[in-house]
């Protein structure tokens, strides 16, 4: 099993409800394909570096998850299709 870690940036403009449902269907994902979510770090609002489909800001999370080597490439398929996820990032952490 290794480490992973899925760098989420939500849309900012949608209500808390449909925020925090995108967080748990991503952490259901990972779930799904046989992965371990271990730590989930919420940074809040932040402005992103730049625009992004007219939008100046986006809610920042960080799942860490340990999983086997084909749980990324899963998850990072159905997150790409995800309405409200403006960006995102899975990579492996080093021991």
């Amino acid at each position: 099993m290794n480490q992973y870690e899925l760098a989420l940036v939500v849309n900012a403009k949608i209500e808390d409800e449909a925020r925090v449902a995108t967080l748990e269907a991503a952490k259901d994902l990972i779930a799904r394909f046989g992965g371990t979510v271990t730590n989930v770090e919420d940074w809040g609002k932040k402005k992103l570096a730049y625009e992004i489909q007219k939008m100046k800001e986006g809610y920042y999370y960080f799942i860490q998850f340990d999983a086997d080597t084909t749980v990324p490439g899963e998850v990072e398929k159905r997150v790409r299709i995800m309405d409200n996820v403006i960006r995102y990032l899975c990579v492996r952490k080093d021991a």
